[in-house]
């Protein structure tokens, strides 16, 4: 189990709470997502709703530290941006990286999303 290797032990119980309540109620891109890349569909184990630190991801594919995560419409607001920027330069320093996508490109391009995702698996890979 990996729970305690990527969470902050102190705030585990909290953010563990946060990240049931997110699995159990996933947005309809979220959902449509995870219709594609589940059960090792990508030929990679893939988690969502992971802690990694004080961060809840919306998915994470341990082998190859990759995140994925899926923007609804108040990530274009100034505030959610610097936030944003922010989380991903710490998920960064920890030596993970990451891939946004919005709820519009995973629900109608979501060839696209995956080719995307599938080459940022290989990248890792070579």
């Amino acid at each position: 189990m990996i729970d305690y290797k990527t969470a902050s032990p102190d705030r585990y119980r909290l953010l563990k709470g946060f990240a049931l309540e997110n699995r159990q109620n996933p947005t309809l891109a979220e959902q449509v997502l995870w219709k594609h890349i589940r059960a090792g569909q990508l030929g990679v184990k893939v988690l969502r709703q992971h802690i990694i630190g004080d961060y809840i991801v919306d998915f994470l594919i341990p082998d190859v530290s990759l995140i994925i995560e899926v923007d609804g419409a108040y990530h274009t607001e100034c505030e959610q941006m610097q936030e944003d920027k922010q989380r991903e330069e710490t998920l960064d320093r920890m030596g993970y990286r990451l891939i946004r996508f919005t709820n519009e490109e995973v629900l109608y391009d979501t060839d696209n999303v995956l080719e995307t995702i599938i080459k940022e698996i290989e990248s890792y890979e070579q």
